[in-house]
């Protein structure tokens, strides 16, 4: 097959879109060329390259000149490209920078509209897929850095017909939780790990955009890798080249958080040594320059506000190191409270009191139907005809089993049944 492809087809001109373009480091370059209803695996190889007018990018229309030849090791039909020329941008990229150009205009991108991330935030809100690997990547970035942190993930599919309208209905719901039954988040990341640019391109649909810049909680856009960028990331508050990177974004470190607080106390005990080592100096210059007899007059004061300024800056310090101490333990405590462990243990309470008046309330109303069956045969019983025959009467009916009411309606030689309480007679009227 290797021999005829070469031989019988060699060198040829072949034009589509490039797509899935893979850089290895050894500088050669696997990527498809595709159109409408197919697609050849390509190699370009490093030397190649070195020549090429262009080189291969993602979403680029390009004229590629080869051999087309065979990957014996995958029996797969390739090209061996040796020419690379651009035939202007593929489809997806021309969409992409005509919606770009659109929605800029629009203001949009527009940095004054751009919301601030929070420092300390308490809730992060993670727009992606439930299975993938960048979902579990910022999770353990979170838990890492913050573990006060409560991470509530709206599960999303990122790939495929549709999923920009299940991402953008995700931002909303999740920016106005509220509405929604949702719980409210201090900031959100929207975004998946890396792919080709079909792969990536719900981020680049328009609904995608309009949601992110509707939505009131300041949005990171963590989509691919750090080379791949998609209208998302123009539109979101932030851009982060990965997910985790984003997760180290809007989170601080609790490792630096303490070294910066140990770090201002230290800085503040020296200022406050340095403080009175100056005044101290300063007193005891005063001292040799006044007379005997008056120094002790004149020191009197200053000794007095130097002990008062000591003290000062001492409960300033213990109290500034108090405070920094007292949020760490809010933070672990609050992290504590908001331990899934917690959550499931407060909801199976919820469900046992629930159960507990969903029984009581059964029986309630079986106690009431029961009670009104018996008035019911009760009444039944009264006012039946088993009571009537009781009491003596009897019930007299034609042969057709028609009730007789009035005697006129007989005449001699008709037969007629009579029901009794007990028994029945048949006659004959005479």
């Amino acid at each position: 097959m290797k021999n005829l492809l070469e031989i019988e087809i060699g060198e040829v001109w072949v034009e589509g879109e490039i797509s899935n373009l893979r850089r290895q480091a050894s500088g050669h370059c696997y990527f498809s060329l595709k159109d409408d209803g197919a697609q050849i695996s390509c190699v370009l190889f490093r030397g190649s390259a070195a020549k090429a007018k262009a080189q291969p990018e993602d979403g680029m229309q390009a004229r590629l000149y080869g051999e087309v030849s065979v990957y014996e090791a995958r029996g797969q039909v390739q090209l061996i490209v040796k020419q690379v020329e651009d035939a202007g941008l593929g489809d997806l990229q021309a969409k992409f920078e005509l919606l770009k150009r659109k929605l800029d205009a629009e203001g949009l991108f527009d940095p004054a509209v751009k919301k601030p991330l929070p420092k300390f935030p308490k809730t992060v809100g993670l727009i992606t897929s439930p299975t993938g690997a960048a979902l579990q990547d910022m999770l353990n970035i979170l838990k890492r850095r913050a573990p006060w942190v409560q991470p509530v993930l709206y599960p999303v599919s990122v790939q495929g017909k549709g999923a920009e309208v299940a991402i953008a209905r995700a931002i909303d719901q999740l920016g106005n939780p509220e509405s929604h039954d949702l719980p409210r988040v201090d900031v959100i990341i929207a975004g998946r790990g890396g792919g080709s640019l079909e792969d990536l391109w719900n981020f680049n649909e328009e609904v995608v955009a309009r949601a992110i810049h509707a939505c009131p909680i300041p949005l990171v856009s963590a989509v691919g890798h750090e080379i791949d960028f998609t209208i998302s990331d123009f539109a979101a508050d932030v851009r982060a080249p990965t997910p985790s990177a984003a997760a180290e974004l809007v989170v601080p470190d609790a490792a630096e958080l303490r070294v910066n607080i140990a770090r201002s106390a230290d800085a503040l005990q020296r200022a406050m040594a340095n403080r009175l080592k100056h005044d101290a100096a300063i007193l005891s210059s005063a001292r040799r320059a006044l007379m005997p007899r008056d120094a002790e007059r004149a020191l009197r004061e200053p000794i007095q506000n130097l002990d008062r300024a000591r003290e000062e800056l001492k409960d300033a310090a213990d109290g500034e190191i108090d405070v920094r101490s007292s949020r760490l333990k809010e933070l672990a405590v609050s992290y504590a409270a908001h331990h899934p462990e917690r959550v499931i243990e407060r909801r199976v309470e919820q469900l046992g009191h629930l159960r507990s008046l969903l029984e009581r309330a059964t029986r309630n109303g079986l106690n009431t139907s029961a009670e009104r069956l018996q008035r019911l045969q009760s009444l039944v019983r009264t006012l039946g005809p088993e009571s009537t025959f009781a009491r003596g009467f009897s019930v007299t009916m034609d042969a057709e089993g028609k009730v007789i009411r009035d005697a006129k309606d007989l005449k001699k030689g008709d037969r007629i049944l009579s029901k009794f309480a007990r028994g029945e007679v048949d006659s004959r009227v005479e």
